[in-house]
């Protein structure tokens, strides 16, 4: 399977999950702006929308990734679309300023790094494409949560 096939380019996010690092750092900053985008456009329902889709389009791309891969990693690490999923359900709650992306971003990279109980339980013990997802959108929810806190107490 070629880099320009659909679920290549899905899985990868747009090739970002391939750049030289951290894979997963780069898919969720390449998720910044179109998350911008998206939340002016159609506003936080709209950008939860949009990361539903993306975790529900992520589950078949991740899949067809991993069936085809050059490896036997069942995460492998060029597939940021559960980052890019992650990182939009993040921002849903955060106001569409520069400093609030800025932290939705920072605590969703270190819930998704960290991966606290029950992250890394939900990692661990969830197999196939929805286990590449899951635990992204486990990250999100603590990163959420802190993010409402923070927001509203501001």
């Amino acid at each position: 399977m070629g880099p320009f096939h659909p679920a290549v380019l899905i899985a990868t996010g747009l090739g970002s999950g391939r750049l030289p690092g951290w894979p997963g750092t780069w898919g969720s900053l390449a998720a910044l702006p179109l998350a911008w985008l998206l939340q002016g456009w159609l506003g936080p329902v709209g950008l939860a929308g949009a990361a539903l889709l993306a975790f529900l389009v992520g589950c078949w791309a991740s899949g067809v990734y991993v069936a085809a891969g050059p490896d036997s990693d069942p995460d492998p690490s060029p597939v940021v679309i559960d980052e890019v999923s992650g990182q939009w359900l993040t921002l849903v709650v955060a106001p569409r300023e520069i400093a609030w992306y800025a932290l939705g971003f920072a605590l969703f990279r270190l819930f998704d790094i960290l991966k606290p109980w029950p992250i890394s339980w939900l990692e661990r013990r969830v197999p196939g494409a929805l286990g590449i997802m899951i635990d992204d959108v486990a990250a999100a929810a603590f990163a959420m949560a802190i993010l409402v806190l923070a927001v509203n107490w501001v």
